[in-house]
């Protein structure tokens, strides 16, 4: 699989990255469901078999249980072997199952030490700050994270939801290897000020959510997001309701035939599609069983032709157009 530098690290990372944040099960606040265990690691052993080499993680998924997860589909994996690893730090899980941000030093450096403990691993390869919550001890964090990166605990460092200001502020104290912000057909914010901030100043871009939290994958029906689950978090997210639900469904209708025409699946596109701006080193795959990543791996390695761009292109307009009729938007950060 295509591999790409992340920023100005020496970090590569291979274009479709192994996502965790749903196999975190759904006992907090943005949960998935229930997860099955066994499937969640056989799922990211045939990841790395069809040659992902990263992982994307973070202490607040499921309050450490994707991270429990990912060490142990680690475990007996030898050392040459191993994907690289990438974890956040900053989220802290409240009695009732919600979540608040926390960012003072002692606390990331805790939640990094726990971090090691559940990978059961020396380094982590990529921390990065969750949310920039509360704005303003996001020096404090950052300056934490340099001091346990010196410290050989960590080998690069970045942030994952911030703003171009916010990167601004970072940057003096130490340079930001990489920026982790949604990214979809769905949700495009991040191309007028992000995108183009990071392709100048060097910071590798790696986007969650590329697949619309699975509302692009081609599977996904008004039935579907009728039996979500109070436990997954996507019940309450309007994009899976009525009147954008529609909207998000006709945008896959009208570029299924692109996919069938290449001969691929409908999941690989949207993983193509973000990948087409050089600014971007990696889209992140959530996996929760084997067969997902089985579905998408092939679209870290398809670049669209300037006329399928189009037809993209055209479709999401259209789209926009509409939503602006109703007077919604889809863009944000969750």
């Amino acid at each position: 699989m295509q591999k790409r530098r992340l920023g100005k690290t020496q970090l590569e990372f291979t274009t479709i990255g192994i996502g965790t944040w749903a196999i975190g099960g759904g006992e907090w606040s943005y949960g998935w469901g229930d997860q099955d265990e066994k499937e969640a690691v056989a799922g990211i052993h045939r990841g790395i078999e069809l040659g992902v080499n990263w992982i994307d993680t973070a202490a607040i998924y499921g309050d450490g249980a994707s991270e429990v997860l990912v060490g142990k589909a680690l475990r007996d994996m030898p050392g040459a072997e191993r994907p690289l690893i990438a974890t956040k730090c900053g989220r802290i899980m409240q009695d009732d199952a919600t979540v608040k941000g926390r960012l003072k030093k002692e606390s990331v450096i805790g939640e990094c030490e726990a971090s090691l403990q559940r990978l059961g691993v020396e380094s982590i390869d990529l921390y990065q700050i969750h949310w920039p919550d509360p704005d303003e001890d996001i020096e404090e964090a950052w300056s934490a994270m340099v001091q346990l990166k010196e410290a050989g605990k960590i080998r690069e460092i970045g942030v994952s939801n911030h703003s171009v200001q916010q990167l601004k502020r970072l940057q003096p104290i130490h340079p930001v290897a990489s920026l982790q912000p949604p990214y979809s057909m769905l949700n495009r914010e991040v191309e007028e000020d992000h995108l183009p901030y990071c392709g100048e100043n060097g910071i590798g871009v790696i986007c969650y959510s590329p697949m619309g939290k699975g509302l692009l994958t081609g599977a996904f029906s008004r039935e579907r997001a009728e039996a979500l689950s109070d436990k997954d978090h996507r019940s309450r997210d309007p994009k899976f309701s009525p009147p954008q639900l529609d909207l998000n469904l006709e945008v896959v209708e009208a570029i299924r035939p692109l996919a069938e025409e290449s001969g691929r699946s409908v999941a690989q596109l949207p993983l193509a599609w973000v990948l087409r701006r050089p600014e971007v080193t990696s889209a992140i795959v959530g996996v929760r069983k084997p067969s997902q990543i089985e579905q998408t791996i092939g679209g870290g390695d398809w670049h669209l032709t300037e006329e399928e761009l189009d037809v993209v292109e055209g479709t999401l307009q259209l789209r926009a157009a509409k939503l602006a009729e109703l007077g919604q938007t889809s863009q944000g950060w969750v």
